[in-house]
């Protein structure tokens, strides 16, 4: 009769393997559906409560129809002058596509330069394009070069959002193929086993199957948006986690199986003991996440819950999937390696900086923490105020050339006006004002014909367009100077109620509210860290020296990339890569040092806090450095899509983790708790432990 119950147990891991392999099966296409609801407009990437948000509706009626522009650029050869005959030839090429598929409306004509150098014109696209958007820039750029001796470029917002989806492409299938293959390929290497990697994969990607699922449902519905940027971060958010909990509760498995030898007993206690440490991290990283929910940039506030359900995607897998499968195979999960207890490699390199702490805990975390400060004394050299449109991408982009072909031969603002809507009363009053602003070459209503300047102005609503454009290029520091003047200039007119958007103005916008998102949200994600540290540990000392270290690794790691940067070539980054980038490291830091505390409470209760941290640090230094150079890798493959945003925000959190795990985690932690002795964990009950 014993063995019926018996049978009967071994029956939940069975069914819990059916129920996943049926998920992966049934939702694993997903992962790579997921672009189908995705939007790379970058009109949603404004901040809600702007004025430049508030003018980009304001502007619609003015637009004779909804279009993308396209701006093409002849220029001629050096030494030489555009002439009449290739004016005329420029003009008679654009307006041919009138009426061709992919073609919103007439072209305007081509524009000579004030040197004589280069012709423009604006070729109005159909809005949603997509896939075939390409396809109808081909054909513009293939009508443009029949003019002959002229050099001919693609650019404006068409260009770009096609450059933007060209470099998305690699989102579901490069990325998801680096990341997993440098995941597999550490673990092959760190735990010299054939089906452990194998079975840690599986989980993260089933895990990433079920939330890209989740997430493809909201988005679908418009409950969530989802944009190239959110997709990538979500993939390589889910396999980082997933494969960072899974070597948690592999390590808790391979310790309990050595001890006892019953796999499912081993199983079961491997839960038991890591769900705690494992919840926690993954309860500050999703809340950390939904924090940005106060962000008033609506990508920052759609990374939030996509992020939050594939952390908690990746926890189910763990604690459901793994446990199942690592029962059913028992030892055989290791081989050809054999399950050791902890502390058995009593000559490991862990135990020697065991014993370095234990001999001077004080010089230890006392250099350590020199060295992050002279670190981190170069965070405030990282400018984050935005990169100018040659910097988006990683190379040559078509967009980005075009841009610097009329920059060099047109106002800097030719293509991104200032776009000002105001009262018709006032219209004249507005112009002058605008006319008047120290880095305004021009200002003109819109007309009827479609150039500003040529006709009555358009009158909608009792409202008028003005275009404004700047002397400086629309991307540039002089640029969003100049519309802050623009506006106080406007705003200054009576009854005209006049607002200043357009692309500067939606750059200046979102660096200020990127500002002002920093302001606000650090402080929660601090303080919803604080109190999960403090509800975990039962203490309060070293859950704020846990968030001090963190912290001061996060601005290391900012002085450290601002140097990297420089050299690389990136005058900044976006406006939101700081935020990101606390919310990453801060979130992620802290979860290997729940790993390294809860484990070193559990054995402080039986040994004393000074044993107690010697012993955590030990039996958890491997495991918790296998899963800091998995994560540090996983993030690094976001470097193969070619955003210079992506590409910063992996080297950030890739070198942050790195530094957590081998510095703060290894050195430091330790050694302060150490230092500190029982006064650590007050005023929990282990403040009276013996040392």
């Amino acid at each position: 009769m014993s063995s019926n119950p018996r049978r009967a147990l071994w029956l939940v891991p069975l069914a819990l393997l059916v129920v996943w392999l049926g998920i992966g099966g049934a939702l694993g296409p997903y992962a790579g559906k997921l672009g189908e609801v995705a939007t790379n407009d970058q009109a949603a990437f404004l901040p809600r409560s702007a004025e430049s948000t508030a003018v980009l509706e304001a502007r619609r009626p003015f637009e004779r129809s909804e279009s993308v522009p396209a701006i093409v650029v002849w220029e001629a050869p050096d030494g030489t002058r555009i002439s009449a005959d290739q004016t005329a030839a420029a003009s008679r090429a654009v307006a041919a596509l009138a009426g061709r598929p992919g073609i919103a409306e007439a072209p305007s004509p081509a524009r000579p330069s004030e040197d004589g150098r280069a012709l423009q014109a604006v070729v109005p696209l159909e809005p949603d394009l997509g896939d075939e958007l390409p396809a109808v820039l081909d054909s513009v750029r293939s009508a443009a070069s029949t003019v002959p001796g002229a050099t001919v470029h693609i650019g404006g917002p068409a260009a770009t959002q096609a450059d933007l989806s060209d470099a998305f492409a690699g989102i579901d299938g490069l990325l998801l193929g680096v990341a997993l293959g440098a995941v597999l390929l550490i673990l092959l290497l760190v735990y010299r086993s054939v089906l452990l990697p194998l079975v840690i994969i599986v989980a993260a990607v089933f895990a990433l199957s079920l939330a890209c699922a989740i997430v493809y449902a909201l988005a679908d519905r418009g409950t969530v948006r989802v944009d190239g940027q959110v997709q990538g971060i979500l993939s390589i958010l889910v396999i980082g986690a997933a494969t960072d909990y899974a070597l948690l509760l592999a390590a808790r498995f391979r310790e309990e199986l050595a001890a006892h030898g019953d796999r499912m007993r081993a199983a079961t206690a491997a839960v038991r003991r890591s769900a705690g440490a494992i919840t926690a991290s993954a309860a500050t990283v999703a809340l950390g996440l939904l924090a940005l929910l106060a962000s008033d940039l609506t990508n920052n506030r759609a990374l939030g819950p996509v992020g939050a359900i594939g952390i908690l995607c990746a926890v189910l897998t763990t604690l459901t999937f793994l446990p199942a499968v690592l029962a059913l195979l028992g030892r055989t999960a290791y081989w050809p390696a054999k399950p050791r207890a902890a502390g058995e490699d009593g000559r490991g390199v862990w135990h020697r900086i065991a014993a370095l702490i234990d001999r001077a805990p004080r010089k230890v975390w006392a250099s350590t923490t020199v060295l992050l400060l002279a670190m981190a004394a170069f965070a405030p050299t990282l400018s984050s105020k935005g990169v100018p449109l040659d910097e988006i991408f990683v190379g040559e982009a078509p967009s980005v050339s075009a841009q610097q072909a009329l920059g060099r031969h047109f106002p800097g603002g030719s293509g991104q006006p200032a776009v000002i809507i105001a009262d018709a009363g006032r219209a004249e009053q507005v112009q002058a004002a605008a006319r008047a602003t120290d880095g305004v070459a021009s200002a003109a209503a819109v007309t009827a014909t479609g150039r500003p300047g040529e006709g009555e102005p358009v009158v909608h609503d009792g409202r008028v367009r003005i275009d404004a454009t700047l002397e400086a290029a629309a991307d540039s520091d002089a640029a969003k100077a100049t519309v802050e003047r623009l506006r106080a200039q406007v705003h200054a007119v009576p009854g005209a109620g006049a607002i200043v958007g357009g692309y500067t103005a939606q750059q200046y916008d979102t660096q200020q509210t990127a500002a002002r998102d920093r302001n606000v949200i650090v402080p929660i994600v601090l303080g919803i860290i604080l109190l999960i540290l403090v509800v975990l540990l039962r203490a309060l000392v070293v859950p704020v020296l846990l968030v001090a270290t963190v912290a001061l690794n996060f601005l290391a790691t900012l002085g450290v990339s601002a140097l990297v940067f420089d050299l690389l070539g990136f005058s900044g980054t976006d406006a939101s890569v700081p935020l990101y980038g606390f919310v990453f490291l801060v979130a992620l830091g802290v979860d290997y040092n729940i790993f390294l505390m809860s484990r070193v409470r559990e054995e402080t209760l039986a040994h004393g806090v000074r044993q107690g941290v010697l012993r955590g640090l030990t039996t958890t230094g491997g495991v918790i450095t296998s899963a800091g150079v998995v994560l540090a890798a996983t993030f690094a493959a976001l470097m193969v899509i070619p955003l210079a945003f992506l590409v910063q925000i992996a080297f950030i959190v890739a070198f942050g983790v790195l530094l957590d795990t081998l510095v703060v985690r290894s050195l430091l932690v330790p050694a302060l708790v150490v230092d500190l002795g029982p006064r650590s964990w007050w005023p929990g009950r282990l403040a009276r432990a013996e040392q």
